[in-house]
């Protein structure tokens, strides 16, 4: 574990170092990380099954997951869900996702006959929420409308956090090592389990804001001691919830969601009082505080994206059949494509922006870590082994189609 941690460690300095040149060449750090990991990986090749499926590495995945639903929360930048660009947002979450979860969980069904619907489902929870973070780049390439712009990043901070409580009822009713239960036993856990999150994270994010605002009105914080508080607000949030049996990963982002909305509308309150300045408010809506937490979330992300490359010996090892190869190669194109056109259809975008908006759909750390939790949580067998699988072809192949090939696909789709 030592040498494995040494690796990591050298393969982040070392692409931190050569960050800008790498950037100019498409490889971004997911590249440059996975690579590293797939290199460490054939070098311990006997021993990556054990070290990958440990409660250890399952903790690591647990808490990092809520650390960026917490940011997805705080960090959605260039609108909300019904602002902005009236509905198209909401479009894409509260009618392309569901219609994506479906059709993914219905070609698992076609080509996987032999695995039961809740692991289908969890497949399909796996792969198919967005992240930027293999194509950071998307979001601020300005051959890209704002409206584009605008409505992937919205959406990628939110769908994850949609997806989540989804993901566990899956997870509750495909069984972990010693039970199984039915659909009504997983709804009558998730239920209560969701019900908890959502008190505990609206009553911590919302206390957490105002107590932050209030300590920095009257002096009482350091620039970096405000920085910790917003650093552990997910860390405190996830254990308070899981402690009281509740669901950690809903209480984290909807602890994110209370907390950038009450920061920001008591800063908006002490601009109409004439406290403080409009345009700080407009430049900086959670000040400074963010800063530590971007930090640390980078380096976690990029960990993950290691420990890809770790598992894609191990995935190879399994085998990667056709079915595999043909469900990621759809759950990537066709299977967010349809949805998005289909929700989109009658909007304000053009037929080129709204290909774009489904084209332009990245899988990153959310599906690493969900995918990383079934691996665990499942019983050992084909059915934990095609998850794992999954997940590795699926996030390698949007590395190459959404990473490396983003600005081909950017000038393809914008060119007239």
């Amino acid at each position: 574990m030592n040498l494995l941690l040494l690796a990591g460690a050298l393969a982040m300095v070392i692409r931190s170092l050569a960050a800008a040149r790498l950037d100019r060449w498409n490889l971004g750090a997911p590249v440059v990380m996975v690579l590293a990991g797939v290199l460490v990986g054939l070098l311990y090749e006997n021993s990556i099954a054990a070290v990958l499926n440990t409660e250890a590495v399952q903790h690591v995945a647990e808490i990092i997951l809520a650390v960026l639903l917490f940011v997805d929360a705080t960090e959605v930048r260039g609108g909300r869900l019904w602002g902005g660009y009236p509905g198209l947002v909401a479009r894409v979450l509260f009618v392309a996702l569901p219609v994506s979860l479906a059709l993914a969980a219905l070609l698992g069904w076609l080509l996987f006959p032999g695995l039961p619907w809740a692991v289908l489902l969890l497949i399909a929870g796996v792969t198919m929420p967005t992240d930027f973070a293999p194509a950071e780049q998307l979001v601020r390439d300005r051959t890209l409308s704002m409206r584009v712009r605008s409505v992937l990043n919205v959406e990628s901070g939110y769908n994850d956090g949609i997806v989540s409580p989804l993901f566990l009822f899956a997870l509750i009713l495909a069984g972990d090592h010693t039970q199984q239960r039915t659909p009504l036993d997983a709804l009558a856990t998730a239920l209560p389990f969701a019900a908890k999150a959502l008190v505990v994270g609206v009553v911590l994010g919302s206390l957490l804001a105002w107590l932050l605002d209030r300590a920095h009105r009257a002096g009482w914080v350091t620039a970096q001691s405000g920085r910790l508080v917003v650093l552990l607000a997910p860390l405190l949030t996830y254990a308070a919830t899981v402690a009281i049996d509740g669901n950690g990963f809903v209480a984290s982002f909807v602890c994110g969601t209370a907390f950038r909305y009450l920061h920001r509308l008591l800063k908006a309150r002490r601009v109409r009082d004439g406290r403080a300045d409009r345009a700080e408010v407009r430049a900086d809506a959670l000040g400074k505080d963010l800063h530590l937490l971007e930090d640390v979330t980078t380096v976690l992300t990029t960990t993950m994206w290691f420990v890809v490359g770790i598992a894609a010996i191990l995935a190879f090892t399994l085998g990667v059949s056709w079915q595999v190869v043909l469900f990621c190669a759809a759950v990537l194109t066709v299977v967010r494509v349809l949805p998005v056109l289909l929700s989109l259809a009658g909007s304000k975008l053009s037929t080129r922006e709204r290909l774009l908006v489904g084209a332009l759909g990245p899988r990153g750390t959310t599906t690493i870590v969900f995918g990383l939790l079934a691996f665990n949580k499942l019983p050992e067998g084909p059915a934990a082994d095609t998850i794992l699988v999954i997940t590795v072809v699926c996030v390698l192949g949007s590395v190459v189609l959404h990473g490396m090939g983003a600005k081909p696909l950017t000038r393809l789709l914008t060119r007239r």
